[in-house]
């Protein structure tokens, strides 16, 4: 009995939609065969949690909604998680990269929204991100553009991380921008 109640909870929490899903892009490819032409489809899918992490995806079926269910799924299966400062912007300023595309991101201050193109828009949407400025040089390819994007965000790192990296408190790796006033103001006094 309690086995099969644990399967439903299961069951429903699989089927809860945590993940909200961005379609950025849908590809119709036609090939010509005997009869005529035969089309099938390609979409481009971020997934994220809009609380840090998220995720893309590329599907190709003969129907959309089969190629963007494929690309869903592919998309909650390749998910990162990258640390948001105040849960609302980056920790850093970044550069990604992807074949020729390029992409800078900024931290940018409250009220500022996302300023971004297309398919980085949609990946700083589903991430959470509400303040970022950011710009793409290169290809305007959006799987290029959504692969930089996703390179630049594994590359970000937060005071926590570069901490525990270093074997130091938060602290001392904060703490060291706002001692150095202090000590200029202690020598000239």
């Amino acid at each position: 009995m309690a086995e099969r109640e644990n399967r439903r909870n299961r069951r429903d929490r699989d089927e809860t939609p945590e993940f909200a899903d961005r379609l950025v892009a849908i590809n119709r490819v036609s090939k010509t065969v005997k009869g005529g032409k035969r089309f099938g489809f390609a979409a481009l899918v971020v997934v994220g949690d809009q609380k840090g992490r998220v995720g893309f995806g590329k599907g190709k079926a003969k129907e959309v909604p089969e190629a963007i269910r494929k690309a869903t799924e592919q998309a909650k299966r390749q998910m990162i998680r990258v640390p948001l400062r105040e849960g609302r912007t980056l920790h850093h300023d970044i550069e990604g990269r992807h074949g020729a595309g390029k992409v800078v991101m900024r931290t940018a201050p409250e009220g500022t929204g996302i300023i971004a193109g297309g398919p980085m828009r949609a990946v700083f949407e589903m991430l959470g991100v509400k303040d970022v400025v950011s710009k793409s040089i290169g290809s305007q390819n959006p799987y290029n553009m959504i692969r930089a994007t996703i390179d630049g965000l594994q590359k970000e790192a937060s005071p926590r991380m570069i901490a525990q990296r270093r074997g130091k408190k938060v602290a001392d790796i904060l703490g060291a921008k706002s001692e150095a006033p202090a000590d200029a103001e202690a020598a000239d006094a």
